[in-house]
């Protein structure tokens, strides 16, 4: 069979399209089930259903983030980059999408502290610049969430296409409405609890690649056999803009240039994606800081190993009967990493990387499908059409919006497929529209001074310029013919990401420095906050009017993370607790310095020296580079596969027993709060 026919026969892209799909949505049900009976907690309790009464561990947090921040383009675009570039594809991928998290946990730790019952980052937007700033900035909010939905779309139905055959317009649609159904069903928490369920399966098809490529496989299986593969290929095609045109030099031109476009076009995709402010809203306050730097660093362990692994594999497998003859189309298309592997493992390996991506698709689409949905909810339903908004009426809303999107989701797929658009080229794309927001919201949750009208001006002026410049460029370059394929180039889309986040960057600062405010973020404080509750940075006695099982609770001992906080009520004490703002404070500073170091060290520290070394590795450097990308991944599925089930284990022993009542004496394993003291450990 060629290598440029579908491996799997199309009834396998629908089983595992729609059977996933149901599965999950079954799973969901179950967990829902247990919730509901084990725990306090309800996912019919629109608090809940939104952002987890606020009181997941870190751990589940990390996970939640490694598997939201795992799209079709982690697994497909950084295959892509290693394929084009060489090794050093893989280093500006990982690390260029890495620090962006990294750096978010300082905006989750000024989140907790000065909105710490916030439901959405427009919330606070709204609270202190007002309705003509909400509306801008939920034009960027909205538009991001619109091009990483079609990208997760583009690039599931591409790859799904590709190894079936099933039809693309089919996928489009398919995928999200599969994941609609679990995500309305359980809501933020069970959404959690199936991104940890995808964590783990990545993890594991992972490694199966890896060792397969770099231990078993009759067509590689060793260092030094894919040493010399790529050796071969660089002779045969050198690479453009490489040291000696080789695949196994950081010396690349085009990769330094992808680096700086990833980097750019990340920031856009975290900081305005209310995927990532939800997960630090359902985190508990006093490890929120920690959920976001182990996410960060366990999440660049994925597309590097994953790329390195299969992207490699692409270029060392050309000319390979079973491999795929790729275009320049299909490389954009994100197809280098399935074409390996249905190469290398054949039936096997086509459908593990189908299940890999599916599951990488549709626990980032649960995210995005949620995220939307507190926002039409939230910041469109209740802020302009419903203030009043009983608690019934917010979680049918959000139902209905996830529904909505999860709709909206497919017809945009279709649309940017038709149009010839790629998950490459929008997620190339992506910074030159979104990035002049950026610096703006960062400024709004953590800078006092942040000028309304500056902010403002910044966020639209660098939107335009950006735009312009992408467009000049691509004219000047191209002899003023402007099409998808010349708009797509590197350098094209260079000038627009860095005249975007450039410019609005320069605009916000320099007129928040000439005219500055003095905003003291009591507004935003006040956002939500329960009628009990005071000012957290009121050093004050909180008000007198808390009930007796809550008193109790405060004098309880500071470390408490080992008790199970099995209950609504019991999460609220608990992160009423936790906002502490001096423990707050010193969570933003280790943030800072934590994530400002990790950034350095990997977009400047170990990249920029090897870039200019210009060393091509031999057996022994690309043995070395491989064995350090397994050692971190290994630790990566450590940190977000073992270490939340061992945080949890007081809390799933708990349910357990409840399991194990039920079924020697039918109806006492119910949860039932205890009303007058806090139970001991």
């Amino acid at each position: 069979m060629s290598g440029n026919e579908p491996v799997l026969p199309q009834g396998a892209g629908y089983g595992v399209v729609v059977g996933i799909g149901l599965f999950f949505s079954a799973f969901m049900l179950c967990l829902t089930a247990i919730q509901s009976r084990y725990t306090g907690f309800s996912p019919k309790n629109s608090e809940e259903f939104n952002s987890a009464s606020r009181s997941v561990k870190p751990g589940l947090i990390a996970s939640g983030i490694v598997s939201a921040w795992t799209w079709a383009a982690t697994l497909l675009q950084s295959s892509a980059v290693a394929y084009r570039d060489g090794i050093s594809g893989p280093w500006w991928y990982g690390s260029g999408a890495t620090v962006q998290v990294l750096l978010f946990a300082q905006l989750a730790a000024k989140l907790k502290l000065n909105a710490p019952h916030a439901h959405t980052w427009l919330e606070i937007v709204a609270a202190r610049w007002g309705t003509v700033a909400h509306l801008v900035f939920m034009f960027f909010g909205l538009a991001t969430n619109i091009i990483v939905s079609s990208m997760l779309i583009l690039g599931g139905s591409a790859t799904v296409n590709a190894l079936t055959g099933m039809n693309t317009i089919a996928a489009c649609f398919l995928i999200p409405l599969g994941v609609a159904i679990y995500v309305v069903v359980g809501g933020m928490r069970a959404t959690l609890l199936c991104d940890y369920t995808h964590t783990a399966v990545l993890f594991a098809i992972i490694f199966v690649f890896v060792y397969t490529v770099y231990a078993t496989s009759d067509k590689i299986g060793s260092f030094r056999a894919m040493h010399d593969l790529l050796q071969k290929a660089s002779e045969a095609a050198p690479v453009a803009g490489n040291a000696h045109g080789s695949y196994l030099t950081m010396r690349s031109k085009n990769g330094l240039i992808f680096g700086v476009i990833n980097v750019i076009g990340n920031f856009a995709t975290v900081f305005q994606d209310q995927a990532y402010w939800q997960r630090a809203i359902a985190s508990r306050p006093a490890t929120c800081v920690k959920a976001y730097l182990l996410g960060g660093i366990a999440w660049f362990a994925i597309p590097f190993m994953f790329s390195t692994t299969l992207g490699l594999s692409a270029v060392a497998l050309r000319g390979d009967p079973a491999m795929r003859t790729l275009t320049p189309a299909d490389v954009s298309a994100g197809l280098p990493a399935p074409a390996a592997a249905a190469a290398l493992l054949g039936k096997s390996g086509a459908a593990a990387l189908l299940i890999v991506l599916f599951l990488a698709v549709t626990s980032a689409t649960s995210a995005e499908l949620i995220a939307v949905s507190s926002i039409l909810t939230y910041d469109v339903y209740k802020k302009y059409f419903n203030p009043k908004a009983t608690e019934a009426q917010i979680l049918k809303v959000s139902h209905a919006m996830v529904a909505v999107f999860a709709i909206a989701m497919g017809i945009l797929g279709l649309i940017f497929f038709y149009i010839g658009i790629s998950m490459g080229w929008l997620y190339e794309f992506m910074g030159v529209v979104l990035g002049s927001a950026v610096v703006p919201i960062a400024m709004c949750i953590t800078w006092k001074k942040a000028n309304k009208w500056g902010s403002l001006a910044g966020a639209i002026i660098g939107f335009c310029t950006g735009v312009i410049a992408w467009l000049v460029t691509t004219s000047s370059l191209n002899g003023g013919v402007l099409s998808v394929t010349t708009t797509g180039g590197d350098l094209e889309m260079l000038a627009g990401n860095l005249a975007s986040i450039g410019v609005g960057g320069i605009v916000t600062v320099v007129t928040s420095l000439i005219w500055p405010e003095n905003f003291d973020f009591e507004a935003t404080r006040a956002i939500n906050r329960p009628a009990h509750e005071t000012d957290p940075t009121d050093a004050s006695p909180r008000s007198a009017s808390l009930d007796d099982a809550s008193s109790e609770k405060k004098q309880a001992p500071a470390d408490v993370s080992l008790e199970p906080v099995i209950s609504a009520r019991a999460a609220a004490e608990e992160e009423e607790r936790e906002l502490d703002p001096a423990a707050l404070k010193k969570s933003f500073s280790i943030a800072a310095w934590a994530s400002v170091i990790l950034t350095l060290v990997m977009l400047i520290i170990i990249p920029l020296p090897l870039f200019f070394a210009q060393t091509v590795y031999g057996v022994g450097g690309l043995t070395a580079w491989v064995v350090i990308g397994m050692i971190w991944a290994f630790c990566s599925a450590i940190a977000v596969v073992l270490y939340p089930l061992w945080e949890s284990r007081a809390a799933l022993g708990l349910i357990s027993r409840g399991i194990i009542k039920d079924i020697f004496a039918r109806g006492s394993g119910k949860f039932v709060e205890k009303q007058a003291h806090h139970p001991s450990a």
